[in-house]
């Protein structure tokens, strides 16, 4: 049982993120929140990490802070490695003395992308970037540690607070006269909120009133349903935000397709991003809606 049963403490990293700033909403109601950002909590410094573990004493660590620019990681890789790897490691060996809880989320950047299906979990990884090897580098550690844990993969993350690309093409599209948005690639945008609330469902469900010994630690894939592509998500986005009367400079049926290659990137990215969600969905009970739900609730909130 958790340390106190009635009310256990969840310690939140990145509590200022996309997912972290979601994750303090669905965890309030289930114990006490310390949810800590990078000025209280410096995950490049391992000591800041154990100290704040050991004050607090959380029944559960959730780890949404990560190094997540893409790109600039190929030229940072001691920085991405320091926050998506060694920090993780020292968060695990934290969990692992307090017989806490760790959950950690990770990427579809594991994978090259190079399957013709869903990825499932027990595919072979492969990262093609500093970005996705620093992040498996995480899983790994956790996996070494010996820790109870959930590894959530996921792919195409936003929220409503933060950056992310349903919020860029709705600037661009105020903006610009004509876009050219990539149409070869593959996944579903998942909101932070879907995030979240999956983490506290299964957390509340399977950890805090289930039986510990029977936990089902391991890496689980955590994505809305459905697939779509980055072309086909624009056009979505800024044809839901004119007929929600969003003024809009481009016209949502012309958006101009285009293979990868016409827009090269410092970091390869995976032409496939899909997640196969069945081991979530089965072991936890939990269903996933469409992409298309998830996004018309978050960018109503954006327009609001």
């Amino acid at each position: 049982m958790p340390r106190n049963a009635a009310i256990p403490t969840f310690l939140i990293t990145g509590s200022n993120g996309q997912v972290g700033f979601e994750l303090r909403r669905s965890l309030a109601p289930l114990g006490k929140v310390v949810a800590l950002d990078r000025s209280s909590c410096d995950l490049t410094r391992p000591d800041d990490i154990r100290r704040v573990v050991r004050e607090f004493q959380p029944d559960v660590i959730v780890n949404p802070a990560a190094y997540t620019a893409v790109d600039k990681a190929e030229s940072e890789p001691e920085l991405a490695y320091a926050i998506n790897g060694a920090a993780v490691e020292v968060l695990a060996a934290e969990a692992k003395a307090l017989g806490s809880l760790l959950v950690h989320y990770s990427t579809d950047y594991v994978f090259d992308g190079s399957k013709a299906d869903a990825y499932v979990e027990t595919d072979a990884v492969n990262p093609q970037s500093v970005y996705g090897k620093s992040k498996l580098a995480g899983e790994q550690a956790i996996s070494a540690a010996g820790v109870a844990h959930l590894v959530f993969r996921t792919c195409w993350v936003a929220g409503a607070h933060g950056g992310n690309f349903a919020k860029t093409m709705l600037k661009l599209g105020r903006e610009r006269d004509s876009l050219r948005v990539i149409a070869d690639q593959f996944g579903a945008p998942t909101t932070a909120a879907l995030i979240a609330d999956v983490t506290a469902q299964v957390v509340a469900r399977h950890w805090l009133s289930g039986d510990r010994t029977s936990f089902a630690s391991g890496i689980y894939h955590l994505a809305a349903a459905g697939e779509t592509t980055w072309h086909a998500y624009a056009s979505e986005v800024l044809r839901y935000a004119a007929a929600k009367g969003i003024e809009l400079k481009v016209d949502p049926a012309r958006i101009e397709a285009i293979p990868a290659t016409a827009y090269p990137l410092p970091a390869p990215r995976p032409a496939n991003s899909r997640l196969d969600t069945s081991k979530l969905r089965h072991t936890f009970g939990i269903h996933l809606p469409d992409w298309q739900q998830g996004m018309h609730y978050l960018l109503d909130q954006i327009f609001s």
